[in-house]
């Protein structure tokens, strides 16, 4: 874009001024110089500046919060950054509902218009190529990531060849950031120059060495007159990034150097490991091209990377000594793309990398096209029902979302295909989903096996909408040792019923399991009845491998390394997570030092040996957290009380501060790395800092940031720096703090949370009101983990209501008292518990007032009796059951019972015209009720040991409801 200088600018407004562009209190609009997907840039006259500026401004009347971040975001960072290369921003002024932001008119145009206008040489390339890194280094000093160098985000002045980098809008001021997988068109950048760990399909963080991917695709362009990779396909061109080598520079122009085209592939390497390391490793490379050709008029081939040396300590992010476990993923994902059904599962100690490895499938889903979503139990909240999968179903909602609106109608209408009126089943458990479908019809109320069949069977054609062959379907859980029993039987449904294109990822602690664990039964239940399973145990690494990788990091020969190396396999005896924090540590302390004589990292080993250093990776990070300011401490501790991912909002209501003063406490651990933003929203608040504009604009309530704990034994140490005796009280009260802060509306939705936070305090509670308060939580969550088909959690919940129960409940609040019996009983029945399923059912016929107080828990007995395959029992005990509501239930009825019964049903029935029939009101009678349940339940086991008392039994269900009511029970 072309910025024409003050001297020309009031003709130029003049002669271009456009009737339809926005008006801006303070200035006067000209040129429309850029029209983008989300931003507009105009020529303007700044009245209080009395000169030429340029105004960049967001489309949209209603910009989302995204945008919104964006735009600040590049405001906030360029200005504070003393850098001659880059463009700083003048202001940021409130216009509308979003932002316009100030710049200088350099009489400048953008490098891609540029060199269309003016094709460049090689040599020029290179001298601008020298300019951009000096940028770079001194964006690295500042450490700042632009993440979006691209030619339209370079501005060069025509007659001096200076050139300057602009946009800072997706710019980061972490030393790395982590990208998930998302929808091609929701990826922060622009496709065609992105890093390949910034697709989020790398297995890789992204750090400032994503800028000199970028530029190598820039300078491939501007010598090439081409991009590297030419498709107009989204996952193709990810795809690409990814795995594919472009077409030699030199090759495609001849012109080039072979040397300048070398350098351009180095920029370009997939791994940021094989990339320059350092911006003045490229400017030398640059320079020795240069002055080659000045001196000889030619550039013969030279070592690169020579003065490539980097003062930034970067521990490599290569699977070391993990090679065939990676290939038996792969070879199990290459199955699943033919159409298999595949069950994987990588076990090991925490920290020794399972899911590093699992992630190394992301290359060939990409190819694939296929999907790929993952959720993690949680070791603080195992009571939560299918928690790893409602974090992976909403991201896969969330890919949904992101796709074009022709796509989402398309996939709208696959779904309602195939769930048909039961959507709601699925919504129930993604609340998500109903923003692609719209609102649903609810389903009938079930329970016991009906609800879980129901449940198991929607899920299932659910799933199987994405297993296709154009699309696999991968899912990874993670932390299965800590997975509920609902999750485990859905996963064991899942691969008895898929029928291909599916691929279930499953990591576990080994050591955390045994024989007769959840995980384990459910698979030797699995195994037993066919489908394949393939378990990979990984080990600690060699010291070989370590010896490897601490040479890496410092960048150095083994031999220079070889005693560090061996005091760090002594330390974390192979443990990859322990062996990178242990030497970032060591580098945080000042213990490992850069040279820059030597060009590496050093360590003086005699220094390190007497101090303390402990081998136990949870108390080594203790102290890494005592290291951070107390204010981080704290709230890192009430983090990991909520668990390994949590937001923001939720923690400022726990903690009774503003979130612009939490998010500014947590900020230290950002940087260090302990603590991973999820999304671009932390932003919003970056370093702690909310600007009064967004506050005009975006309310921050609205704001939802969400993190994570880099690991499980980062959250495990912080939960360890509150003291043992201080836990309870620390649950009860961020548990209260819920309650009484997240709007009763809301709250079904946070129920587990809460109730789980007070329970792990409930040996606080001293007042009566508190514990009756408790009790109906628990009876609420129980309820709401029944009606999951989440047994276990349903019965702990119970469990800790009943324990709560004063001596006397039955007499001071009896209805509360029975209820919760009555749940207890069914949630042990469905769980297949029958001891406690007897032990409570004694309880409720010894304290029920009434027969009909103990229908539902005998009913639940009859159920049991069913499904073990007792049909006599289940008779008999229904039958003691009817005797008591005052129904006879014969022994052995005859034929000519029946047809008595079937004349006094017609007698009865021809009363009645078809009509008023269906118009018969709904059964209300307690006692009718109650005798008709247990003549429904009867069907099925009379229906195969005595057929006339089968009949006998429909007979009486219909007479009863002539003469009381339709029942809703039929």
């Amino acid at each position: 874009m072309r910025l024409l200088s003050v001297a020309t600018l009031t003709l130029a407004v003049m002669s271009t001024q456009n009737t339809n562009s926005p008006t801006v209190p303070g200035y006067d609009l000209g040129e429309l110089l850029y029209q983008g997907a989300r931003t507009v840039v105009y020529r303007a006259w700044s009245a209080r500046e009395q000169r030429s500026v340029v105004l960049k401004l967001l489309d949209a009347e209603y910009p989302s919060l995204g945008e919104l971040v964006r735009f600040r975001s590049q405001f906030q960072i360029a200005k504070n950054l003393p850098i001659a290369g880059i463009l700083a921003p003048m202001a940021l002024e409130p216009w509308g509902k979003g932002y316009v932001l100030v710049m200088e008119d350099l009489d400048g145009m953008d490098l891609g218009q540029y060199a269309q206008e003016h094709p460049l040489s090689w040599q020029e390339v290179l001298e601008i190529a020298l300019q951009l890194a000096e940028i770079l280094h001194e964006l690295c000093k500042h450490r700042v990531i632009h993440k979006d160098i691209k030619p339209a985000n370079i501005l060069i002045h025509p007659q001096t060849k200076q050139v300057k980098l602009i946009d800072f809008s997706i710019a980061s001021l972490l030393p790395k950031e982590s990208q998930e997988i998302q929808s091609p068109g929701d990826l922060e950048g622009t496709l065609a120059y992105l890093a390949p760990e910034q697709t989020g399909r790398m297995n890789r963080g992204i750090d400032y060495r994503a800028d000199f991917y970028a530029l190598g695709v820039t300078l491939y362009e501007l010598l090439t007159s081409q991009l590297p990779f030419q498709t107009e396909d989204p996952l193709e061109l990810i795809h690409c990034h990814m795995a594919k080598a472009p077409a030699l520079p030199h090759q495609v122009n001849a012109r080039i150097p072979v040397p300048v085209s070398a350098i351009v592939l180095k920029l370009m390497a997939k791994n940021a490991e094989d990339r320059y390391q350092s911006a003045l490793g490229l400017k030398h490379d640059l320079e020795t091209c240069l002055s080659q050709w000045e001196s000889a008029g030619q550039v013969t081939q030279f070592e690169l990377g020579e003065q490539d040396v980097s003062d930034r300590f970067l521990i490599p992010e290569t699977l070391y000594g993990r090679e065939a476990e990676v290939q038996t993923l792969l070879n199990a994902f290459e199955r699943v793309s033919k159409g298999c059904s595949d069950l994987v599962l990588v076990a090991g100690f925490s920290g020794i990398g399972k899911t590093a490895v699992i992630n190394e499938v992301y290359k060939p889903i990409t190819r694939q096209r296929g999907y790929f979503i993952k959720g993690k139990f949680d070791q603080f909240n195992r009571n939560i029902p299918f928690s790893a999968f409602v974090q992976a179903l909403r991201h896969l909602v969330g890919q949904l979302l992101s796709g074009s609106n022709a796509e989402l109608q398309d996939w709208k209408t696959q779904i309602l295909a195939a769930l048909g009126e039961n959507a709601q089943v699925i919504i129930d458990l993604i609340p998500e989903l109903e923003i692609v479908l719209g609102p649903q019809p609810a389903v009938p109320d079930l329970t016991g096996t009906a609800a879980q069949n129901r449940f198991n069977l929607w899920f299932s054609k659910f799933i199987e909408l994405f297993t296709r062959s154009e699309h696999p379907f991968v899912i990874f859980l993670d932390d299965l040792q800590w997975a509920d029993s609902a999750s485990l039987n859905l996963i064991k449904h899942l691969m008895e019923q898929c029928a291909g294109y599916l691929l279930v990822l499953g990591a576990y602690r080994e050591n955390e399991v045994s024989a007769v664990h959840p995980l384990m039964l459910m698979l030797d239940e699995l195994k037993s009845q066919g489908p394949a399973i393939h378990t990979l145990s990984l080990k600690p690494l060699e010291e070989n491998d370590i010896c490897h990788l601490v040479a890496d990091s410092l960048r150095c020969s083994g031999a220079v390394s070889g005693s560090l190396s061996k005091l760090v396999y002594q330390k974390a005896q192979g443990n990859p997570f322990f062996t990178t924090q242990f030497l970032q540590g060591l580098q945080a302390d000042g213990w490992i030092r850069f040279d820059a004589d030597a060009g590496h990292w050093q360590c003086d080993l005699s220094q390190i040996r007497p101090l303390a250093l402990t081998d136990d990776v949870v108390e080594f990070m203790v102290q890494r957290l005592r290291q951070l300011h107390p204010t981080t401490q704290n709230l890192l501790q009430i983090s990991a009380c909520l668990g390994n991912r949590f937001d923001l909002e939720t923690l400022a209501v726990v903690c009774g501060k503003s979130q612009e003063d939490v998010a500014s406490g947590l900020w230290p651990a950002l940087q260090a790395g302990l603590v991973i933003p999820e999304n671009e929203t932390y932003k919003f608040f970056r370093g702690g800092e909310a600007q009064q504009t967004d506050a005009r604009q975006t309310n921050a309530h609205d704001v939802t940031v969400a993190y994570r704990f880099l690991h499980d034994r980062v959250q495990q140490a912080a939960y360890t720096l509150i003291p043992e005796q201080q836990k309870p009280k620390t649950h009860y009260q961020i548990g209260h703090c819920l309650l009484e802060n997240i709007p009763l509306v809301n709250q079904e939705a946070h129920l587990f949370e809460m109730v789980n936070q007070i329970n792990l305090g409930r040996t606080l509670i001293v007042h009566a009101d508190e514990r009756h308060q408790l009790i109906s939580l628990n009876l609420r969550a129980g309820i709401k983990a029944k009606s999951a088909t989440a047994y276990g959690a349903a019965i702990a919940y119970f469990d800790i209501a009943l324990e709560l129960l004063p001596e006397d409940s039955w007499q001071q609040n009896y209805a509360l008292t029975l209820t919760l019996h009555e749940n207890a009983v069914e949630a042990a029945y469905l769980a297949g518990d029958a001891t406690k399923m007897e032990a409570i059912a004694q309880v409720v016929t010894a304290q029920a007032k009434n027969n009909l107080d103990m229908v539902k828990t005998i009913q639940v007995k009859m159920q049991f009796t069913i499904g073990k395959n007792q049909p006599l029992i289940s008779i008999e005990i229904a039958r003691n059951l009817l005797q008591s509501l005052g129904f006879t239930l014969p022994d052995s009825p005859t034929m000519e019972d029946v047809q008595q019964a079937l004349a006094t049903l017609k007698k009865i029935a021809a009363q009645f015209s078809f009509d008023g029939i269906l118009a018969l009101p709904t059964l209300t009678d307690p006692k009718q009720l109650a005798i008709v349940s247990t003549l429904i339940l009867l069907i099925s086991p009379t229906m195969i040991t005595n057929s006339n008392l089968f009949l006998f039994i429909a007979l009486a269900i219909n007479k009863i409801s002539l003469e009381y009511g339709n029942s809703p029970y039929s």
